[in-house]
């Protein structure tokens, strides 16, 4: 009888233990909380019944159905944590309010949940093993990840669950990757944008100008357009926001991009021009998701129009866009078919003759694998690009990655690091011109919102700290954040100059529309085409380094401006504000010639020159009556009456060609002045530091100009 008492002491003790651990959501088990009961059960029945309406296509990895379904397990969200607070042991319940956390932004919370089921039952679900493996993933434990990772594998059948041992396979694949990644972190700060920028609400996918003036990026919150609220996930539309840099060089408040372009839909973002004057947007809810342009004109954004449908196909989903700097290549993402993987990365060729976009070619496997690949931006210096991909060495879903163009063809693409990527999706990332700083959207416990948009700093290569004195510490007493005991150390920027300012009227000083030209002075090729805006006159012009560059600004009515710019290769990152006023074509008005070369201490016109003489050709001809002076000058240096030979004989080498083009030579008079018109005087030059200023002074002097005489 003894030994009866023992043994059923024992199963009491047992059931009860066990019982502490998975209690079900049966009435029997809360016999003294019936009401509180009715309610929690009313919750947990109402989140399964979210779960159980899940769609499962037996094609797919257990991994993309769960993201097929992600609205389903974010919607269940709040009915089962009510319901967990009520009841916290019951091992289903703990299991589908994990799994439903990594369907959200809490996914941190997932792996306390998902191991209190394990512990409690390990059978409560064949997947269970997966999804802990991947709530570790995701927290950077990777030796637990793959533990639980291969021991879902083991469960698999070779033979029917082929998909779901690839998929798993492709994971323990990344907590390799990141932790090798982990191991060497690449040396950044990031900072969050402030509350210009963010709010309590989701903000991410943000796009830059070049001279990171401008920030365009996606948010949902409550002043959305029309303030509508998707029923499916209970968050406002997505709206587009703008915000620019003061004077101050901080953030002014974020606005609304305005109704041209949102919609009382969801609106995103999806490229932008180095110089912001063409955004693309991705119109989700049209057609299968398909991209718009809008233009910068008269101060605002334009109505977007869809690109044609070589672009946006009509079976097809098209998220991200990118121009090169100088708009005659666009880039992007799209799922049509005969890609490589789900989504490839497509680049198309501008059209100047049918002014329309050309059939896109793929990528190819360099770039492009069986996963996604998407979120493409292209550095204005015209050889580097990031995007994301689920493919190459990702340490986990999407993953940053840079490829360098060489010799016109794109290079393997590389990882661009931890801390900026993580084991989660990284997917928005824009770069400055200068190379030194980055954008992106993140998730972190210190922010203002679900989501914030970050601005990474690149520091360059570890150096040893420089340590401050103490009494110099007690003095300043800053936060950590600001101490310099690891300063900001120079890193090698990209070979980019950016050029901006206003273009006015020079008597008015009213702004003006223009087009501006960029011409490879050696190829004596147009390379791309940028414009002022009407109302502000404003411009920016983005120019890679390793050419000679002619830049010329032309308005109906104007004589046209012309400057020339060459970039060493290695010149590093610069930015130039340069105000233009263009003259009216009025008797006495004289413009410089900055892009006529000759060979050196002789008058022969070089081939670079070609491009600038075509223009002054079409001058004339534009204004048959037009009678100029075409004059040349020399820098001080050198004997007095050779320079004035050498600048007569200049200028009549381009009134030669000008008459060998067609042009009567009684419109033209030729005039050397040698040294005696110089722009800049020899005491100036002798006041200037370095020998490079006063080289580019003398070559200022160095000039060919035109005076009108006669209309």
């Amino acid at each position: 009888m003894k030994k009866w008492i023992y043994i059923l002491s024992w199963l009491f003790v047992y059931n009860m233990a066990f019982s502490q651990q998975d209690i079900p959501f049966e009435k029997d088990y809360f016999k003294d909380r019936k009401d509180e009961f009715k309610t929690a059960k009313k919750d947990n029945d109402e989140g399964m019944k979210w779960l159980s309406s899940v769609m499962n296509d037996p094609t797919v990895s257990v991994l993309k159905n769960f993201k097929y379904n992600i609205t389903n397990y974010r919607t269940a969200i709040p009915f089962l944590e009510r319901a967990a607070v009520f009841n916290p042991n019951y091992s289903v319940l703990n299991y589908q309010l994990g799994k439903c956390y990594m369907a959200s932004n809490q996914k941190f919370k997932a792996v306390d949940l998902l191991e209190k089921a394990y512990k409690a039952n390990p059978s409560v679900d064949k997947e269970i093993n997966f999804f802990l493996g991947w709530a570790y993933h995701v927290k950077n434990n990777w030796e637990k990840a793959r533990y639980h990772y291969d021991l879902y594998k083991k469960s698999l059948n070779s033979q029917t669950d082929a998909i779901n041992i690839e998929m798993v396979n492709k994971k323990i694949f990344e907590c390799n990757n990141g932790e090798k990644l982990e191991k060497n972190p690449i040396r950044v700060w990031v900072d969050n944008l402030g509350s210009a920028i963010n709010t309590e609400f989701p903000e991410y996918s943000p796009l830059i100008t070049a001279d990171e003036s401008t920030i365009i990026f996606t948010s949902r919150r409550s002043d959305t357009y029309k303030g509508g609220i998707d029923q499916n996930d209970g968050q406002y539309f997505e709206d587009i926001y703008i915000a620019r840099k003061n004077e101050k060089g901080q953030w002014d408040k974020a606005q609304n991009i305005g109704s041209s372009i949102n919609t009382d839909n969801h609106d995103a973002p999806s490229g932008l021009s180095p110089d912001g004057k063409k955004l693309f947007v991705f119109y989700g809810w049209k057609g299968s998701g398909d991209i718009y342009e809008s233009t910068f004109e008269n101060n605002t954004y334009s109505k977007p129009v869809k690109l044609s449908n070589d672009i946006s196909g009509k079976d097809s989903y098209e998220s991200s866009a990118a121009i090169s700097f100088d708009g005659k290549e666009l880039y992007f993402a799209s799922t049509r078919s005969g890609g490589l993987g789900e989504e490839d990365i497509y680049m198309s060729k501008w059209d100047e003759k049918k002014k329309n976009w050309g059939v896109p070619v793929n990528l190819g496997s360099t770039i492009n694998t069986k996963y996604r690949e998407t979120g493409i931006f292209l550095h204005p210096d015209g050889e580097t690009m990031y995007f994301a991909s689920e493919g190459h060495e990702s340490m986990g879903g999407f993953d940053i990655f840079m490829s360098k163009r060489v010799n016109g063809v794109w290079t393997k693409p590389v990882n661009i690091g931890y801390p900026i990527n993580s084991s989660d999706d990284d997917i928005f990332f824009v770069m400055s011109g200068s190379g030194r700083y980055a954008y992106y959207t993140s998730f972190r416990e210190d922010g203002f919102g679900e989501k914030d948009l970050y601005r990474i700093t690149f520091l360059g290569p570890e150096k040893q700290p420089m340590m401050s004195g103490e009494d110099n510490l007690l003095v300043n007493a800053k936060p950590a954040r600001e101490f310099n005991l690891e300063p900001k150390v120079e890193v090698t920027s990209s070979s980019v100059i950016i050029l901006k300012g206003v273009i006015r009227d020079e008597k008015t000083k009213q702004p003006l529309a223009s087009t501006i030209e960029l011409v490879d002075n050696e190829k004596n090729e147009i390379v791309a085409t940028f414009s002022s805006d009407a109302v502000t006159g404003k411009y920016m012009v983005t120019i890679p380094g390793g050419t000679n560059y002619g830049i010329a600004v032309n308005a109906e009515g104007y004589l046209f401006h012309s400057e020339n710019i060459f970039i060493p290769k290695s010149s590093g990152y610069r930015e130039y504000q340069k105000d233009i006023d263009l003259k009216r074509i009025e008797v006495g008005q004289a413009i410089v010639l900055r892009n006529i070369f000759y060979d050196f201490d002789k008058a022969t016109l070089r081939s670079e020159s070609t491009t600038e003489l075509e223009r002054l050709v079409a001058l004339m001809k534009e204004n048959p009556t037009l009678k100029i002076e075409l004059s040349a000058h020399t820098d001080s240096r050198g004997n007095d009456a050779y320079n004035q030979k050498l600048s007569e004989d200049r200028a009549k080498s381009v009134v030669d060609y000008l008459v060998m083009k067609g042009i009567d030579k009684s419109r033209l008079i030729s005039k050397g002045y040698g040294e005696t018109q110089l722009e800049i005087s020899d005491d100036e030059i002798s006041k200037m530091k370095t020998q490079t200023e006063k080289e580019e002074a003398h070559q200022k002097n160095r000039r060919t100009e035109f005076k009108i005489l006669s209309k």
